[in-house]
């Protein structure tokens, strides 16, 4: 699927000649975009992925493939990034934050705070250096450069032409103090089924990757939740750990009194909480735990089934539940 005549034209009259760095998120998106960079013959100057050191082990091999294909482009490799915490927080990551703080994480709330900490802040740490604290860094030469020439550069987001993406990227501003942003996929026309088949018929299937989420991350649908149970229990186990360790703690949010009965009572015993606008779990408006239990997903003690029998009946499971949207999904496979 290579780029029409016109498609490379209108792409290199967007960005040929600026300065660009690519946030790099792993998953389909950010990988077909790093594609339509090559194959229109711009080459970032910086690529940057944030780990929050809650991703899921095919999103971390796939960063080594990915690698490898850029070595094999003549490319720099892709500048890992990370948030690094002060020792007196007692925590290094997004998980122990979450802990620490018996809390979920903002996307559960409806806010977007873990996101802009853990993933954004790091990268643009790792381009524009930070004179002091825990990430303290020089500048990437990409902005040095830039300063030196008066450039601004364009950060290029992999949103494809998807209406979630679409209009994620008509609430976002052109612009801020420090870089420009662009969308090439959109630039291009693309959404994320010709996303997947120019990865496929660029890179190979096998490269295609899962989406790249935090193994707790709130927009993770049932499906999902099902794939993490079959193919990494102890994955799951954390995160129904950390929902508890934040419904039941001092910091929680739910009220027994408007539900009647406290919430690990009702994640025992009932089917579903009671219709309400208050975030019951990692699901907002659903609890993992409950789920799991319902769904014969753990045992009595909350600890996620492992005889081959169960983790076939999940992996089945996530395969009949996966939408249009999802069928190409390497988890499929």
């Amino acid at each position: 699927m290579p780029l029409t005549l016109e498609q490379r034209r209108r792409l290199r009259a967007a960005l040929a000649g600026r300065p660009l760095a690519v946030c790099y998120g792993a998953g389909v998106d950010s990988t077909a975009m790093l594609v339509a960079l090559k194959l229109a013959g711009l080459r970032p100057g910086i690529i940057t992925f944030a780990n929050t050191v809650a991703e899921k082990p095919p999103t971390l091999q796939h960063l080594d493939r990915i690698d490898d294909v850029l070595a094999g482009w003549g490319w720099e490799p892709i500048v890992r990034c990370r948030k690094k915490t002060l020792p007196a927080t007692g925590y290094e990551d997004l998980y122990g934050n979450c802990i620490a703080n018996e809390t979920l994480p903002s996307l559960a709330f409806g806010l977007k705070s873990c996101s802009i900490k853990w993933k954004q802040l790091p990268q643009d740490q790792a381009i524009k250096g930070a004179a002091s604290g825990p990430n303290a860094s020089v500048a990437h030469p990409i902005w040095l450069e830039a300063c030196r020439r008066g450039d601004r550069i364009v950060k290029l987001i992999g949103y494809d032409c998807g209406r979630a993406d679409m209009r994620r990227s008509r609430r976002l501003p052109d612009a801020d103090a420090d870089f420009d942003y662009a969308y090439p996929l959109q630039i291009l026309g693309w959404d994320r089924g010709d996303c997947i088949r120019v990865i496929a018929e660029t890179l190979g299937a096998h490269i295609v990757p899962i989406k790249s989420a935090c193994f707790f991350c709130p927009a993770s649908k049932i499906w999902e939740l099902y794939w993490l149970a079959g193919h990494h229990p102890d994955l799951l186990e954390r995160a129904l750990i950390l929902e508890r360790n934040a419904l039941t703690g001092r910091h929680s949010r739910f009220r027994e009194v408007e539900f009647g009965a406290p919430w690990d009572e009702l994640v025992r015993v009932a089917d579903r909480f009671p219709s309400t606008s208050t975030t019951v779990g990692l699901g907002r408006s659903f609890a993992w735990n409950q789920w799991a239990r319902v769904n014969n997903v753990v045992d009595a003690s909350f600890r996620v089934r492992r005889t081959s029998e169960d983790r076939a009946r999940f992996l089945t499971l996530a395969t009949q539940l996966q939408d249009d949207g999802n069928a190409l999904d390497a988890r499929a496979a």
